[in-house]
């Protein structure tokens, strides 16, 4: 008996977490730009700071090798497996489909039985080194939210690193090295991610734990760690994301170390297995990738809640009165103050900083409102945005509805009572909350009660 209240218990306080963490009030997800508020004056527009979903960014990249040959199949050739030298019954022929390992196959569904995968041509040319470039191009400044994982379906390599650029390929920084010996392949002590603080976050480092170890049958993995770096300020769970975004909202650098257009993994030595290369047999070498996983979202600068893909190009769908591909200007006629990324402060909703409409000669302009007003914007006037259904423009801040009528330029009815949707979906949402903290507490005087029984 008590083992089962403990069990209910526990069920019962995971989806209450569950409902509490998800709650729109509890932490700010950043994925509305803009509400109706309802003031004594009727409903106007409020903006917030809002910005697009994580999703899989491998499906909008463009993907480039170096040099153009280094794809396997052409010519046909035999390679042997890493462990056993003597095993050499693969083939690799670009002209048939089944033989085949072009690049696109490092971004296709895994699962599949064979796996399926990109590869190099085999060492042939040793003592030459064998190196690839593999560059993923966005035309699109992105940002990171989650570990970028590579998976070698063949030994990982032995010399590695990751680059990024944030002027679509015309310089390179890089974003962590990678070796089984960090002092002879880079000249840097060997660090791990584990060893990094809130101080040294933006340091690039060298690490060996992905690169040791023969057993490559069960290591297949290098990573790039986000989410370890998110942790040194949001926690080990990521529960406090109000601390990350506010240090990502105050410290520049910060927020452009997550941020790139284009990412370049650059490999510069393949997996061998031994201290020394086997001349007798170099089609054990060579690189293969099965997948890569990038996470991320489009860079919108916090005024817009989604992005497209069309015509092959990534494109924010600007909101505040913003454009441009990562509504980074003020549209024409909304220059009344500088343009200014909106801001994740505060938790949260944030702060739109919208752009406003410009002001006519002799007439004061909008810049020297101060921040109470970065959240609201011109949004009617008597030329071109009339207000609706009898409605009247206030200081082109919003328009005065009649009764029965709301919604920014009038054009929808009220919700029932003269109350506004938020209201009413707000009001909802704290009698969820209150009726689930309630079961928890009754559950738990139940479970208590048995336990002294």
């Amino acid at each position: 008996m008590q083992l089962t209240l403990a069990l209910a218990l526990q069920a019962c306080w995971v989806f209450i977490s569950h409902a509490i963490q998800h709650s729109p009030a509890s932490w700010g997800h950043y994925d509305v730009c803009k509400s109706q508020l309802h003031t004594d004056g009727g409903l106007v527009w409020y903006y917030m700071a809002c910005q697009p979903e994580s999703t899989d960014m491998t499906k909008f990249l463009r993907v480039n090798l170096e040099p153009e040959n280094i794809t396997c199949g052409d010519p046909p050739e035999i390679y042997c497996a890493l462990e056993n030298p003597y095993m050499c019954n693969n083939e690799c022929d670009a002209e048939t489909e089944e033989l085949a390992h072009p690049p696109e196959l490092m971004f296709d569904a895994e699962g599949r039985n064979p796996s399926t995968f990109w590869q190099s041509t085999t060492w042939q040319t040793y003592p030459r080194p064998l190196q690839v470039n593999i560059t993923l191009s966005w035309d699109k400044t992105i940002e990171l939210t989650d570990d970028i994982v590579i998976t070698f379906e063949s030994g990982r390599p032995e010399q590695m690193v990751l680059e990024k650029s944030l002027d679509y390929g015309r310089t390179w920084k890089p974003y962590q090295f990678y070796a089984t010996d960090c002092l002879d392949a880079f000249t840097m002590e060997p660090r791990s991610v584990r060893e990094i603080s809130q101080r040294t976050l933006l340091d690039i480092i060298c690490t060996e734990d992905y690169s040791r170890g023969y057993v490559w049958k069960y290591d297949k993995t290098v990573r790039f760690e986000i989410k370890d770096r998110f942790a040194l300020f949001a926690g080990p769970r990521l529960h406090n994301m109000a601390s990350l975004y506010g240090q990502l909202d105050t410290t520049r650098n910060l927020r452009d170390f997550f941020t790139l257009t284009d990412l370049r993994v650059r490999l510069l030595r393949p997996a061998t297995g031994a201290t020394t290369v086997d001349e007798e047999n170099l089609s054990r070498y060579f690189y293969a990738i099965s997948d890569i996983k990038i996470q991320g979202r489009c860079k919108c600068n916090l005024h817009a809640a989604s992005c497209v893909f069309d015509k092959g190009k990534l494109s924010c769908e600007c909101e505040h009165n913003t454009t441009g591909s990562d509504c980074s200007r003020c549209k024409k006629h909304f220059q009344g103050r500088a343009w200014s990324p909106g801001s994740y402060l505060p938790i949260p909703k944030g702060t739109a900083n919208v752009c406003v409409q410009s002001a006519p000669a002799g007439r004061l302009n909008v810049s020297s409102l101060g921040v109470a007003n970065r959240n609201r914007a011109g949004v009617c006037d008597d030329v071109l945005l009339r207000c609706q259904n009898g409605g009247e423009c206030v200081q082109q801040q919003r328009c005065r509805c009649p009764a029965g009528f709301s919604g920014v330029l009038c054009e929808s009815e009220r919700c029932a009572g003269g109350r506004s949707c938020d209201e009413l979906r707000s009001g909802r949402d704290c009698r969820l909350l209150s009726s689930l903290t309630l079961v928890y507490s009754l559950t738990l005087s139940l479970s208590l009660s048995f336990l002294f029984i």
